[in-house]
């Protein structure tokens, strides 16, 4: 069975959504492989609600809403280090500013 394959996914409810809190890529390679469900499990670890709730805000907007909606934006490795990873970076330490908690370096 390809679902025992995969390694279950952390979904959460966020507001009337449920998202998924990693996995992402994971997810998208069984969409590539034509397979419809994966496995998930219910994340109950504390997390930086404020930032994923950000997150999805930029994924709505872009037109995002599910994995699929994917496919037409891959973009190379080093492209997404910038275009994900340096915007969560900065969004993280807008958040801790206005958190009013001190960015250790």
């Amino acid at each position: 069975d390809d679902l025992e394959s995969i390694e279950p996914i952390p979904i959460k409810k966020l507001g009337d959504d449920i998202i998924f809190v990693d996995g992402h890529t994971r997810a998208f390679a069984t969409f590539l492989h034509s397979i419809s469900e994966v496995p998930v499990y219910w994340e109950d670890e504390k997390l930086d609600w404020d930032a994923y709730e950000i997150c999805v805000g930029w994924c709505r907007k872009e037109g995002i809403l599910t994995i699929a909606d994917l496919e037409t934006r891959v973009v190379p490795h080093k492209d997404y280090e910038i275009l994900w990873y340096r915007r969560c970076e900065k969004m993280q330490q807008d958040l801790a500013r206005k958190k009013g908690v001190s960015e250790r370096t």
